[in-house]
């Protein structure tokens, strides 16, 4: 048997065994390990492709590995079935293809090659949804947690994991791998959503689920899957691919509610306090090439360093179409930089943290002047322009650089987007940043957790990665330029990026490489990684938690602060952004909500009750719910002051009043 398998093999690769055949282009682009990881799951699609159409489940199941021996054999066959097969894609396809890890021999296969991680087996759970919501049925999920049921009464962390599958497929099953080592890791609760699928399930019926599961794991404390309930729990949202995009969106829609439900003094869910993104699909809007502010924040000085390997791809593309054409210099490149280019375009920042001022919108006038240019601006820019080197060299998209990628393809995305959008919907894809979290705005992004990314260096969607990481640094240090500007921070406080971003870009490796441990064990080094930015996130907020008990422990205990810096708690730091309000409670109702404190801390659910509930957050189903004008009313117990002139209004006429001789209604006393 040995020796036909030898013979076959040697009579199917003679030419790339003498060297007489044809260099490979994709040998190069990957690691040794990974290239023979995509070897296998190639041979794998190849194999369940070819068995998908036999009915008979038993007989497709034991065709499946017969057809995948072989393709293991015939590499070039299996290679140009897979092609075939990814240009006329349909639903039943990917689903066969991401589905296969739990046929039964291959689930028999890893079960076998997996080491053993915990003693207790994964749980089946169902998440009610909140009262709120316009959806009733539960949402369906599994927590991987060791430890007997009864111990997670001890618990106050959830790790809450969103997996992914191209919106259309893979459960969290299919994810075991991930998910058995962070139970066994952080001996924390994981909780991972089997959210509806596209297309029976269009957007944004995923997201809303995964929200659904967010509040109610809030307004419950925890109880909906086996905690206390003493306590509101901490939770860190983790995604994959897909999954990734659903949990930013979900942050960004926690985020974009709060605000709106901030206004109209009702309560809000707290943030995720972390979020870790494991190369997330963030930008449905596949584009070709990159803009100038897109290559801006990647060639970044302060992340030059990580991101210099996509930046000497992106420079590949041209220079290995035309060989003979000479490198650009360091000289050049230094001019291409955008430190120089900022100083000649106040709108790209990219300056040293300490002197990096916030972005400052164009006004109407400017881009009045740019949409229509008179005839004299013209002649003026005409006769004053001399040769410069461009801002930015051309440079394509990662998606169009590694199209004939082997785990992902543009042909492969297109399917999923479509499917995942459905027939009905027609979503902005320029403006939708629910749907292309890499759209958020820069007001969101700068309230937005710690948020640790993990991508290969060969990932189409490493661009969503390093883009949406630049944008979030760049809203956070422009929130700390603004804040140590009011007084607010120490003159000495400096901004360090990684209490806000960390990305991990590894060399040589695409898309999926958490998928097949069993066949790329190096990605067990980066499911364990992932476990430590968890433990460290929880960490951090912890320590931060103590460090501020313990300034307020000292500031009441001291006489001068408690008479003359006496401050009234409020629910987050979020709430200085909010317009000034005044507040005409009646004096039970001001009662009342003093009974709700324990300790001069609110409680959340004491004080929630006695209010009125509130009201959905969707509008109908299919349709994402929004606060905002038509979202909620202002309450009548709430004045908003328009203006400056308006507040020293008041002020002037409460302080004479008396003198005047008028009373609280404004009106002259006989």
């Amino acid at each position: 048997m040995v020796i036909t398998l030898l013979w076959l093999y040697i009579s199917r690769n003679f030419a790339k065994i003498v060297g007489l055949e044809s260099p490979e282009p994709l040998a190069n682009l990957y690691t040794r390990s990974y290239f023979r990881a995509t070897w296998i799951t190639t041979a794998l699609d190849a194999g369940f492709w070819t068995a998908m159409k036999i009915r008979t489940k038993w007989l497709r199941d034991l065709a499946s590995i017969v057809f995948t021996i072989y393709y293991l054999v015939a590499a070039e066959q299996a290679d140009e079935k897979v092609r075939k097969v990814r240009g006329l894609l349909t639903v039943d396809h990917l689903r066969v293809s991401w589905h296969k890890s739990t046929t039964p021999y291959l689930s028999f296969v890893t079960r076998a090659m997996r080491p053993k991680l915990t003693r207790y087996p994964p749980r089946a759970i169902r998440i009610p949804r909140p009262a709120n919501s316009s959806y009733k049925d539960p949402v369906n999920g599994w927590l991987y947690f060791d430890g007997p049921l009864s111990a997670l009464k001890s618990h106050t962390k959830i790790v809450l994991d969103v997996p992914g599958g191209g919106f259309v497929a893979m459960n969290p099953r299919h994810h075991e791998d991930k998910l058995l080592g962070w139970a066994a890791k952080l001996e924390l609760p994981i909780l991972s959503l089997d959210y509806r699928k596209a297309p029976e399930y269009p957007y944004p019926y995923a997201l809303n689920e995964c929200f659904d599961v967010y509040n109610t794991l809030i307004t419950t404390q925890g109880r909906c899957i086996g905690l206390s309930g003493t306590t509101v729990p901490r939770i860190i949202v983790t995604g994959d691919s897909a999954g990734g995009n659903i949990a930013t969106g979900m942050t960004l829609l926690i985020l974009e509610n709060n605000e709106n439900q901030s206004h109209t003094n009702q309560e809000t869910l707290p943030p995720p306090e972390g979020l870790v993104l494991i190369y997330p699909g963030l930008d449905m809007n596949i584009g070709n090439w990159m803009s100038d502010e897109q290559m801006a924040l990647i060639q970044d000085r302060r992340t030059r360093k990580r991101n210099k390997n996509i930046l000497r791809r992106k420079s590949e593309d041209y220079y290995k179409l035309t060989p003979d054409t000479p490198h650009p210099s360091d000289e050049e490149d230094k001019a291409f930089s955008p430190t120089v280019a900022a100083k000649d375009n106040s709108t790209i920042i990219t300056a040293d943290d300490k002197s990096l001022p916030p972005l400052k919108p164009p006004t109407d006038a400017e881009l009045d002047l740019l949409a229509h240019p008179t005839l004299a601006h013209q002649s003026t820019t005409l006769a004053s322009s001399k040769p410069k080197l461009l801002k930015t060299r051309l440079a394509m998209s990662s998606m169009i650089s590694y199209f004939n990628d082997r785990i992902l393809t543009p042909e492969m995305m297109r399917a999923m987007i479509i499917l995942y959008v459905g027939p009905h919907a027609r979503p902005d894809f320029s403006t939708d940043y629910l749907l292309s979290p890499l759209l958020a705005p820069e007001s969101l992004l700068s309230k937005f957790p710690k948020t640790c990314f993990l991508t290969g260096e060969r990932d189409p969607l490493v661009d969503d990665t390093v883009i949406f990481a630049g944008r979030l640094r760049q809203a956070k240090h422009n929130l700390f330029v603004q804040r140590k500007e009011l007084g607010l921070l120490k003159a000495k406080d400096t901004f360090d990026e990684k209490e806000h971003v960390e990305v991990t870009l590894i060399p040589g490796i695409s898309h999926g490489f958490l998928q097949f441990v069993s066949v790329f064990p190096e990605g067990w080094n980066h499911i364990f990684r992932c476990a430590r930015w968890i433990d460290e996130i929880f960490e951090s907020k912890e320590s931060s938690a103590n460090t501020s008990e313990a300034m307020n422990q000292r500031t009441i205990g001291d006489p001068f602060h408690q008479r003359h810096h006496r401050r009234i708690p409020t629910e987050s730091s979020g709430d200085e952004d909010r317009p000034l309000e005044m507040s005409t409670m009646s004096t039970v109702k001001s009662r009342d909500f003093a009974d709700d404190h324990v300790n001069g801390e609110p409680d959340y659910f004491t004080h929630k009750r006695r209010q009125e509930p509130s009201r959905a957050m969707r509008s109908g189903k299919g349709k994402i719910r929004r606060g905002g004008e038509n979202g909620h009313e202002r309450e009548k117990s709430m004045v908003s002051l328009a203006s400056e002139e308006d507040l020293l209004g008041r002020r002037m006429k409460g302080l004479a009043g008396g003198l005047m001789g008028m009373d609280h209604d404004g009106v002259e006393t006989p």
